[in-house]
């Protein structure tokens, strides 16, 4: 069982390392997209937070309208029971403090309720500013890495074009491809020429060449002999008294 967990387990690497190969290089091939989605994203939560902030703060609201009204209970409870001592009336006055009590019972139960609401208000409220800095940040950020991006890209396909390497399929990549097919071809005929001539001796071949035949110029010289006029000498030579 532990051999075929392992075996699963590589392979879910495998799938996993794939998945996330194809989605960077969707995310490279859409990175303006992308990253404008992103801060679209961050506007998203944004109002998320803000619905979320704007619920506490209205539960804070209710909550401080229902404490306000029993403090106001409570004072005038206090102050009418002050006004039936005044009229020395001991027993309306009582009744007037008992009310004043139950007002205030209302209060001390609503202090903790409302102290929690105004906190996680007042929290929200933070979060809600730190969004809203990290929002316009983040725009600025992206505007930046686009022209970034952009600008990388650029200077890579230039660098790519004067190498004449890389995944384009440039001009001048072809260039290069087809000078090596030709100095491979220009190899390739040297060598069957060097297979072709091996074992023979040029210079000898020539100089049997040369005994065996007869050149041009032999054969001018020979002609200019056989046009030459011939002169014929007198057999004998006349004596002194024949002259």
């Amino acid at each position: 069982m532990g051999f075929f967990s392992d075996i699963f387990n590589r392979a879910g690497r495998v799938a996993r390392g794939q998945a996330n190969q194809g989605m960077d290089a969707i995310e490279d091939a859409n990175f303006e997209t992308t990253v404008r989605q992103t801060v679209a994203d961050m506007k998203t939560e944004l109002n998320r937070v803000v619905q979320s902030s704007a619920m506490a703060m209205s539960n804070y609201n209710r909550l401080d309208a229902e404490y306000q009204k029993y403090v106001r209970q409570s004072q005038e409870w206090k102050d009418r029971a002050g006004l039936a001592l005044d009229a020395h009336n001991e027993e309306l006055a009582r009744k007037a403090l008992a009310k004043k009590a139950e007002s205030d019972k209302q209060v001390a139960s609503l202090q903790a309720a409302i102290d929690s609401a105004r906190q996680a208000s007042e929290s929200l409220k933070a979060q809600v500013t730190e969004l809203k800095h990290k929002i316009e940040e983040g725009e600025r950020t992206a505007t930046t890495l686009v022209a970034r991006k952009n600008a990388a890209l650029a200077q890579r396909k230039v660098s790519e074009a004067l190498a004449g390497v890389g995944k384009a399929d440039n001009a001048f990549a072809a260039l290069s491809r087809f000078e090596d097919s030709v100095s491979k071809e220009e190899a390739t005929a040297k060598a069957f020429n060097q297979l072709a001539s091996a074992g023979k001796d040029s210079n000898l071949d020539a100089e049997f060449a040369a005994l065996s035949g007869h050149s041009v110029d032999d054969e001018l010289e020979a002609l200019k002999r056989e046009r030459q006029p011939r002169v014929e000498l007198p057999k004998e030579l006349p004596s002194p008294t024949q002259r």
